[in-house]
């Protein structure tokens, strides 16, 4: 509920910048509390461990407190609601929000009465009298008082009405379509029933036995079988739910939601889905909140995902699917207030349909029985908030049009099954693994490959020169081709990475990889002029034709002197050997050729830099080549925009004279959103913001009507442009800086030399290099060091021990690191960080060594580790590798950022499929080039990190370790396979370089007389 809170109020409140709302992240997360306008937090927060940010929010004092699905704070003895309470109750003004104030007990209702109106409705015990029908129960000899029950339903709905605003959506949403309710009830398979019946004896006896003498412990057994019998009518009807879902897939134009609650039963609907081969989402509660939000508008705006699995507790509020037009529920749950909640995730604003809701019903289950509780509970909360006693209204369906249901077979989960046979994974003797041995002696397509890439370029960059700007009607066309060119020429360098046999020797005595400079030879010719390139595209080939097919018919060739190879004219060096193109050798031409030598010279000394350029410096290359592109091109893209603005703001021009023309405009990204904010060049704030895809979608509505005119309009769509060329990742970093910017290129450059840290060959950061930096540091300042954990007790401990490793002022050094000492003593490492202390004994932050806590904070010793929430991302992404993962997985979702493949929807896919149905889905991707082995481990026990992998842009051994989110992406395995191999025949070059230039001999030692 954190981020859909920020997103409406910067949409509706542009007058907020972006630094006025602040989200906390964590129990530690206090830096901007008192700074921001808005202060966003969630529930889970609220914990006993989590005492500094509970200190920070009582010391501020909030005018306004909003307490969203104020529900939550229903149970009296709930940590939660001890600590939200006071903090109410200080506000100047306080508002309670739900839909369900009650879930299904008027008890539920007293904690939110007291947070705003205290000792309103007397104490706790005077109002569970007089309302909750509370009575005494006896557990053996220890007696209860009951509250579960109801009484002067009448008098509290009156006393109610004075201090709560109640609105239906009847009385405010006259115009949403209405909401039909229908029960599909059915039997269960024999087996099914059987087992199911065994048990309602067993649980049907102890009720008889139930007495005023009965003790706790047969009050416990009923109830863990009532739970128990709640998880097997899962499972028994999930056999029937899957027909029923394959049965609601068969209309190719119906998008719906499924809810359930326990695992097996969403595992059954995935299952139903992935066997109908269709796209689906699933909200469960391992999903984080920020992914929730991102599947929900997948479900929304993408036409081919027609299914949304969820759980009713994770995904029942706070979401909005107004995409689908029915609601299926897997499960019943216990209280009607989480039922109407997971309803209204179709039936909303926004939703232009009626919604259809049906409900499977087994019949001889727990659904017969929680059917009839929901409607108890409904008439309770329905007479206390309402004034009139409700109930789940829902008509029976057509007996004949579900009865094939009752034939359903028997669902069985992934966990109970055996273990995979033979023919669930693949074998060597599967003619589609096998090799073909052709393949060795005809490497001709890769040397076609790397032709075609040199002729096209070298080609386009000779024509570039001699050829004049085109007109501004070509320009759109040009533009598309600069995009698709650029994709193409990546595509194919990529390929390149498989390397001929009969190259290999050549290479290592040449000392330096074609491959390898071959790609820096395509970079460097890619760099130049890219505007042009496209420009004299169109005009060469007006029809579409593609450039490589001409170039590669070419018969101008021209041979080597050294290994008499037959290389492209336009190659300054040799594909084979790579010697250089001497004058001397004749080439065999058709036509005179079209480039002069001097250019050749010149192309020929850029490919010698090149060749000379380390593999460190090429990623920094091709990051240059696109930033390069872009500005290029921004003569044309004015052009462009212009163009398209004449014609949008043809019905405005005798307006466009009263709109105030802006010279320039500045940019500020949200922290928490996808919104951008607007401000005048000199910085002032215009309070207007926008989202970019609604630009790219032709959607100007957050935007006022000054926006129509075609210069205000042309600063927007160049920003757009500009915004949709930066990686996910790098849109990232400028969002989380908040600065205000002309450029987003410009300022993704400015904040990645910033966020560059010192080069590191370590891949994580230990906990050794933090305890050598503590006493270090502690050395430096004049003061000590401690060692910290997790667990309070441990900590102090340790911190009052002598053995803390104190600075002694006799030693030159600081003692050795825990690590060493442990390990010298055989024990085992100590769990927990060291932490220095400055002189005045102020704890420094383990990131940047900077105080962290005043003398005397209250704080504990685990929670001052960090002087602000920066540091603590920056030290855990250095640190850990799950933290890293999923900071990465945030921002990529799993795609891989080389072939575009989603590997993270193919995990989920194969994850929740049954097992005889992966070895299809794994032959039908990209993952099936993995190797035998690895394939059949993805069969028996699929995890998320045999699908893709988070690497280093620039590799670990060449410096970069221990870095920042700029230098990270999301590979697939495929890829990263690939990219791990090629990055290990460099290493091993490279060692080899390094032996050869340490072991080599000085020729004047011959010379020397021994």
């Amino acid at each position: 509920m954190r981020y859909p809170w920020a997103e409406e109020m910067e949409k509706w409140i542009p007058e907020l910048s972006p630094d006025d709302i602040s989200i906390i992240q964590n129990k530690i997360d206090i830096g901007r509390i008192s700074t921001s306008k808005v202060t966003i937090l969630g529930y889970g927060l609220l914990t006993s461990d989590a005492q500094t940010l509970v200190d920070t929010l009582y010391r501020q004092n909030f005018k306004v407190v909003v307490v969203d699905e104020s529900h939550y704070i229903k149970s009296r003895n709930a940590k939660r609601s001890k600590i939200l309470l006071p903090i109410v109750q200080k506000a100047l003004r306080a508002i309670l929000l739900t839909g369900t104030p009650a879930l299904g007990r008027p008890e539920e209702l007293f904690m939110q009465i007291e947070a705003l109106f205290p000792r309103r409705f007397g104490t706790w015990s005077e109002y569970a009298k007089k309302y909750c029908n509370a009575r005494v129960r006896f557990f053996g000899k220890r007696t209860q008082w009951d509250c579960r029950g109801a009484s002067n339903l009448e008098e509290l709905h009156q006393l109610l009405r004075e201090i709560m605003i109640r609105r239906l959506k009847n009385d405010v949403l006259t115009q949403l379509p209405p909401k039909v309710r229908q029960r599909i009830p059915f039997d269960l398979p024999q087996a099914a029933a059987t087992k199911l019946n065994a048990t309602f004896a067993e649980w049907e006896k102890l009720m008889r036995n139930l007495n005023s003498e009965a003790t706790e412990s047969h009050f416990s057994q009923v109830m863990n079988l009532i739970t128990y019998l709640y998880k097997e009518t899962a499972i028994a009807k999930a056999g029937a739910v899957k027909d029923y879902i394959k049965m609601m897939l068969e209309n190719d134009k119906l998008k719906f939601l499924v809810f359930a609650h326990h695992l097996s039963m969403l595992q059954a609907c995935t299952q139903a889905v992935i066997e109908s081969k269709v796209r689906y989402i699933r909200i469960d509660g391992s999903v984080p909140s920020a992914e929730r939000i991102h599947l929900a508008n997948q479900f929304q705006k993408d036409p081919d995902t027609r299914v949304a699995i969820l759980s009713i507790k994770a995904a029942g509020q706070g979401l909005t699917f107004t995409a689908a037009t029915h609601v299926v529920f897997a499960e019943l749950y216990w209280d009607p207030g989480h039922i109407k909640q997971a309803e209204d995730r179709a039936h909303r604003i926004g939703q232009c349909s009626s919604v259809n809701i049906h409900f499977l019903i087994a019949k001889g289950t727990m659904d017969t029985f929680m059917w009839a509780m929901l409607n108890r509970k409904a008439k309770v909360t329905g007479s206390t908030l309402n004034g009139k006693k409700e109930k789940m209204q829902a008509e029976e369906g057509d007996k004949e049009k579900w009865d094939f249901l009752n034939f359903a077979e028997t669902w069985t989960p992934n966990e109970s099954l055996e273990e995979p046979q033979n023919e669930l994974l693949f074998s060597h003797l599967e003619k589609e693994r096998q090799h073909d041995i052709r393949s060795f002696f005809s490497p001709k397509s890769s040397t076609e490959k790397k032709r075609k890439i040199f002729s096209d370029n070298e080609m386009f960059h000779t024509d570039a020169k001699s050829s004049e700007v085109t007109k501004e009607g070509d320009a759109e066309k040009s533009n598309e081709n600069l995009d698709s060119t650029r994709i193409s020429n990546v595509d194919t360098i990529c390929d390149e990475s498989t390397c001929e046999h009969e190259a290999k020797r050549a290479r290592r005595l040449s000392g330096s990889s074609p491959v390898n400079s071959s790609k820096k030879k395509t970079k460097s010719l890619m760099g130049k002029e890219l505007s042009s390139l496209s420009e004299k595209n169109n005009q060469v080939f007006p029809s579409g034709l593609n450039t490589s097919s001409e170039s590669t018919t070419s018969n101008k060739v021209w041979q080597c002197s050294v290994c008499t190879y037959s290389n492209n004219e336009l190659l300054p060096y040799c594909e084979m050997c790579n010697c250089p193109q001497s004058n001397s050798v004749k080439r065999s031409c058709d036509a005179p050729t079209s480039q002069t030598e001097e250019d050749m010279l010149e192309n020929s000394r850029r490919s010698e830099k090149s060749t000379v350029c380390s593999a460190e410096d090429r990623r920094d290359v091709g990051e240059m080549v696109t930033q390069q592109s872009v500005e290029i091109s921004k003569q044309e893209t004015v052009a462009i925009e212009n163009e398209e603005s004449e014609k949008k703001c043809e019905g405005v021009v005798g307006k466009s004279d009263t709109f105030e023309i802006y010279d320039g405009l500045m940019f500020c990204a949200s922290r928490n959103t996808d919104r951008i904010h607007l401000y005048t060049k000199d910085g002032e704030p215009l309070n207007h913001n926008f989202i970019p895809l609604d630009i790219q979608l032709d959607n100007w509505e957050d935007l006022p009507d000054t926006f129509q005119h075609k210069r205000n309009r042309s600063l927007i769509l160049r920003f757009v442009k500009e915004w949709s060329h930066l990686t996910a990742m790098k849109q990232r970093i400028v969002r989380k800086s908040g600065q205000m910017f002309c450029s987003p290129i410009h300022a993704a450059e400015e904040l990645s030399k910033k966020q560059s840290v010192a080069s590191s060959t370590k891949r994580y950061l230990t906990k050794g290099d933090v305890a050598a930096a503590s006493l270090s540091k502690a050395s430096s300042s004049g003061g000590s060091v401690r060692l910290i954990s997790k667990d309070r007790e441990n900590a102090s401990a340790e911190q009052s021990d002598p053995s803390t490793m104190m600075l002694s002022e006799n030693r030159k050094g600081p003692s050795a690191p825990p690590s060493e000492q442990t390990k010298a003593e055989g024990s085992s490492p100590p769990k927990g960080y060291l932490q220095a202390l400055d002189s005045q004994e102020k704890p420094l932050c383990l990131s940047c060594q900077q105080p962290t806590a005043e003398p005397g904070c209250q704080a504990s010793a685990w929670d001052t580790r960090f002087c602000s929430h920066a540091c603590q991302e920056d030290f855990s992404i250095r640190s850990s590798q799950s933290y890293l993962r999923t900071k990465v997985f945030e921002t990529e979702h799993g795609v891989c950022q080389l072939c575009n493949q989603n590997a993270q929807e193919l995990y989920l896919s194969v994850r929740d499929a049954p097992k005889n149905q992966r070895k299809k889905l794994l032959e039908s991707s990209w993952m099936s080039q993995l190797p035998l082995g690895q394939l059949n481990e993805i069969i028996t026990n699929p995890t998320e990190g045999q699908f893709w992998q988070v690497d280093h842009i620039k590799p670990v051994y060449s410096g970069g370790g221990q870095c920042s989110l700029v230098n990270l992406q999301t590979l697939c395995t495929v890829c990263h396979r690939e990219r791990t191999a090629k990055q290990a025949k460099e290493r091993s070059q490279l060692k080899r370089r390094s032996l050869a230039t340490k072991h080599s001999c000085d020729i004047t030692k011959f010379f020397v007389k021994m």
